[in-house]
């Protein structure tokens, strides 16, 4: 064999190795990164891989470029004023659900809109991009939000005829998704990042949560 034949040989298997070690890399890049997404996002990876009709890999992509966008993103300090007005705010709502549960699941939706934006997060005018920068920061708690808003969405049909029967949330819905909304809004109250306030909140909103019985539910 002559050398150049040899060069050319040499060359020839240098180049697939590294075709088969970029392959293997990739694959584990695919394999470690769909586990950390899972990780990361939980329910929400799920959530998305069901929107992209199990499609897993069209999901990840949809993931990875959230994380992309808002990994990087630092919530803003709540001002002890706006804290407590919030707080406020929230009270108001859920009383409020007992007589008018249309009404308070549309001040629900709007107030996390507001808190989010003053966090930090996108601002409420959009709220596609909103929702996905809060689920790559507190996937566990954004369908809440997610819900609420329907909901919210639901009541304004309903408000001009559309009713349960057309798509509009009945109450027992609308009592869940404040239920579950709140842990998102206790989670952005907190003021610290160990996440010690959030896990507080969730107890008070589990205790909370009895009130949201319409008047003449108690007993249904």
């Amino acid at each position: 064999m002559s050398t150049v034949m040899l060069i050319v040989l040499i060359v020839v298997v240098a180049v697939l190795v590294v075709a088969v070690a970029a392959v293997l890399y990739r694959a584990r890049a695919r394999v470690g990164g769909g586990r950390g997404l899972r990780r990361r996002f939980g329910p929400e990876y799920d959530r998305t891989v069901a929107r992209h009709d199990g499609d897993t890999k069209a999901a990840e992509r949809d993931l990875g470029e959230r994380v992309k966008r808002h990994g990087s993103l630092r919530t803003r300090p709540l001002e002890p004023v706006a804290r407590e007005e919030f707080t406020a705010r929230w009270t108001v709502a859920q009383e409020r659900f007992v007589d008018s549960p249309r009404e308070a699941v549309t001040e629900a939706d709007r107030l996390i809109a507001e808190l989010a934006g003053v966090r930090g997060f996108p601002d409420a005018g959009h709220y596609e991009e909103q929702l996905d920068a809060l689920s790559v920061h507190h996937a566990h708690h954004v369908d809440g939000y997610r819900k609420v808003h329907r909901a919210a969405l639901d009541t304004t049909g309903a408000e001009h005829g559309a009713g349960t029967e057309k798509g509009g949330a009945d109450t027992e819905e609308m009592r869940g998704a404040m239920v579950e909304a709140r842990a998102l809004f206790d989670a952005l109250m907190a003021q610290d990042a160990d996440g010690g306030a959030a896990r507080t909140g969730r107890r008070t909103a589990r205790g909370r949560s009895a009130g949201l019985t319409p008047k003449g539910a108690q007993h249904g």
